[in-house]
């Protein structure tokens, strides 16, 4: 447990931001979690997240002493071989094509087996990465959920990364597409247009209205093939809100197989017992890149492309017997 009495510095900020700022190296989902866990108190009381701190507020944070050590040391990186697929690299760009099930980035229990620790320790193998160097790390520039496979594109300088996330903020030189089975058969090609809210602490978006806080949310999707009950879409995210397919395909009553948040449980239960499969069936599978200038110019015109993971293809084998 975490004691401190706040101080006449720390007074009137909300204790969501000082909690974050004691806690900085934690991730965001532990800290969303013991708010919800009533693990986080002022003078002996549950408080909310936008509870406003007085001086001399004892505050207390229930978190134990091998979480609080893990939060503050760093990993050290190892020179190791990339054990996952490269779709493309050059100088300043690594896309990699991330499996199913392996996080982007750590979670709140701690997991250091990530896709960024290997690339970090893929580019110190190669020398290009240097831990010690505190100026820069190489990092994504988006991000896609633990069970969504495919591309995940790294910057590999401080130029790249800015050039790279810019890209995917305009969305006006890239196209993503993914690949989806959803439930149902749908009849013809189509697009949704609904804006969506997220909801952090509960780390799900919500259908929503502009006026009521929700961002412009654009899905357009093209019917690939049929499987009776379900049917295998090409996804072209226009936008590029969290979650956005999973919740615009359930908001047309055809949601993604598998999915645990947004899907439909009974179909799911049926889905797990025929495949295996328990979570959703959803891949990034390609980046179309357009005219571009800088360090990212060498991308121009290209188009990079992951395959279906083979468990994949061995539930729609599956569906076809």
């Amino acid at each position: 447990m975490i004691e401190v009495k706040v101080s006449s510095a720390n007074a009137g900020q909300k204790m969501e931001k000082f909690v974050k700022k004691y806690l900085s190296e934690a991730p965001l989902g532990f800290i969303y979690k013991a708010f919800r866990k009533k693990d986080i108190k002022a003078n002996g009381h549950w408080v909310p997240k936008d509870y406003v701190l007085k001086e001399g507020d004892v505050v207390r944070i229930y978190v134990t002493d091998a979480q609080l050590e893990d939060f503050k040391k760093p990993r050290e990186a190892e020179k190791k071989p990339f054990p996952y697929k490269i779709a493309y690299e050059d100088e300043q760009i690594l896309i990699v094509d991330k499996p199913k099930g392996l996080l982007v980035y750590g979670d709140d229990k701690g997991s250091r087996e990530t896709l960024g620790n290997a690339v970090l320790d893929y580019l110190y193998l190669k020398e290009e990465y240097n831990p010690k160097d505190n100026s820069f790390t190489p990092s994504p520039a988006h991000r896609l959920d633990r069970n969504t496979s495919g591309l995940v594109c790294y910057g590999k300088t401080d130029a790249a990364l800015k050039e790279l996330t810019d890209l995917f903020k305009e969305r006006t030189e890239i196209e993503k597409r993914y690949l989806t089975l959803v439930v149902g058969d749908v009849d013809r090609d189509g697009e949704v247009n609904i804006p969506l809210k997220k909801d952090a602490e509960k780390g799900k978006v919500f259908l929503s209205r502009l006026e009521d806080g929700g961002k412009t949310a654009i899905t357009k999707y093209y019917v690939k093939k049929r499987y009776g009950a379900y049917t295998l879409l090409e996804i072209e995210l226009v936008t590029g809100r969290t979650h956005q397919i999973r919740a615009h395909m359930a908001a047309i009553h055809h949601p993604v197989v598998g999915d645990n948040k947004y899907g439909d449980f009974e179909d799911d239960r049926k889905w797990k017992k025929l495949t295996g499969l328990d979570s959703q069936f959803l891949h990034a599978a390609d980046l179309y890149f357009g005219e571009l200038k800088g360090v990212l110019k060498p991308l121009s015109g290209k188009h990079i492309h992951s395959d279906l993971p083979e468990l994949y293809e061995k539930a729609l084998a599956i569906m076809t017997r």
